[in-house]
């Protein structure tokens, strides 16, 4: 197999509410546009793909036809989580969990889109005391 593109496809009934959200917070740019499915890809280094579909369209299949958002969370890695801490508070973004650093290597926060899906908003940094040992 020749693993081409891995992405999460969030499933809503907010497609251009959340296509706002993204492009207004996270470096991304509409690769596909419509009103049932948007494709975000990453304007950086590396390139990423986030993609947005109306769970009631036909090709999603019946059965599946719901709002399935809860209980995802997205991981966006940067280097500028305090700066992007700030500026998300400042726009009045809900935030679910504070800026703090974390003995398993991480400072972050965490947000949420217009679907409730998490946004864990992270910046690597070194590990401490006992989660050091986790790290391989």
């Amino acid at each position: 197999m020749n693993l081409t593109s891995v992405y999460p496809v969030i499933t809503t009934d907010k497609v251009s509410e959340s296509k706002t959200f993204y492009l207004n917070h996270f470096p991304f740019e509409v690769s596909f546009d419509s009103d049932w499915y948007v494709s975000l890809k990453s304007t950086g280094e590396r390139p990423f793909e986030l993609a947005l579909l109306d769970y009631t369209h036909e090709t999603v299949p019946e059965a599946f036809r719901k709002n399935f958002s809860g209980g995802l969370i997205i991981n966006f890695e940067v280097e500028e989580v305090d700066s992007l801490y700030e500026q998300f508070k400042a726009a009045g973004l809900p935030i679910h969990k504070t800026l703090r650093s974390e003995a398993f290597g991480q400072r972050h926060f965490i947000t949420s889109d217009p679907n409730g899906v998490l946004i864990d908003v992270i910046k690597e940094i070194p590990f401490t005391g006992e989660a050091a040992e986790y790290n391989v």
